[in-house]
């Protein structure tokens, strides 16, 4: 059984006047990759402090690794967990092995384990350098490099393809993949969203300090319902017209055909499709990530206003 290494119940946290978050439950189970997206100012960054034992939650309970992440017990707990601000800022006179190795006694981990590190992120060939030397791609890369120092048990990533090319993305969420696999849990906040969601186990969509949203991708598809486009070739006018589909048609174009049926019409169109002869291409395509996102944020009205976001 999967053990839970954070679990919020109704979290608030109050600054002043200013309500950050309002009633956050979650329950993250080690193995599983939480995708946490909001616009700026929705309470993001306020939760992975308030996880992290930064500060006090103004209400409710919160446990990570078995721990009040406030309690004097809690320093031991903290070791097994990784973090990648948005911002990264290092000593810019020393080199990027320097940086991580002062990392690494910090955390009392074998500073052996800090080369292959580097070279796992891409810095091999530049560990030796100043990072005043250094992109801010690779700056970034040093950044999850110190994140993942220790085999974490959890990892809090904020914004951590920022500065990254297309390669180093996809390296980087191969190594997010790794860790999945090894156990880690990984709660990852971004504001790219295309490419992410075959890496994320579910999702949680916050504006404002409260959540909208949470689930896998499958069950938020499924709730909102929105529509599935099927794009076909091979399939007359007439053919659409005696399956009843015709008026699911948006797009024709020579011997080509796009559909836009419900979210409850998958099998539907598969049974009375799929077996048709003349059939040569068929493509169904689910509402994406940024569908769901946008969607949860106007049907609840929760789109920032220009103040909100600055």
């Amino acid at each position: 059984m999967s053990k839970t290494i954070v679990k919020l119940a109704q979290l608030h946290k109050s600054f002043g006047s200013v309500n950050a978050l309002n009633g956050i439950d979650l329950e993250l189970k080690e193995g599983e990759v939480l995708g946490l997206f909001g616009h700026n100012g929705a309470g993001k960054s306020t939760l992975m402090k308030l996880i992290l034992g930064l500060f006090a939650p103004t209400q409710g309970s919160l446990q990570v690794l078995g721990h009040d992440p406030m309690a004097p017990d809690a320093a031991k707990a903290r070791q097994q967990i990784g973090y990648l601000p948005e911002n990264v800022s290092f000593y810019d006179q020393l080199t990027g092995k320097e940086v991580l190795t002062y990392f690494a006694r910090l955390k009392q981990i074998n500073e052996t384990r800090v080369t292959t590190l580097l070279d796992e992120v891409g810095l091999k060939e530049a560990m030796n350098r100043k990072v005043k030397t250094y992109s801010k791609g690779m700056r970034q890369r040093l950044g999850l490099a110190q994140a993942m120092l220790g085999s974490p048990k959890l990892l809090l990533l904020d914004e951590p393809t920022v500065g990254l090319d297309p390669i180093a993305t996809h390296e980087f969420y191969q190594s997010v993949d790794k860790l999945k696999q090894q156990g880690c849990a990984v709660i990852l906040c971004s504001h790219v969203l295309p490419g992410v969601e075959r890496h994320i186990s579910k999702l949680m969509i916050v504006s404002k300090g409260k959540t909208l949203a949470a689930g896998t991708i499958s069950e938020l598809r499924q709730q909102a319902n929105l529509p599935i486009t099927v794009k076909t070739s091979g399939v007359s006018d007439a053919q659409f017209e005696q399956l009843g589909l015709a008026d699911y048609i948006v797009r024709k174009d020579n011997n080509s055909a796009d559909l836009s049926i419900e979210h409850n019409m998958q099998r539907t169109i598969l049974d009375k499709v799929a077996p048709l002869a003349s059939l040569t291409h068929f493509e169904m395509t689910h509402a994406s990530l940024e569908n769901l996102y946008l969607h949860y944020l106007t049907k609840t009205n929760s789109l920032p206003t220009l103040e909100e976001v600055s």
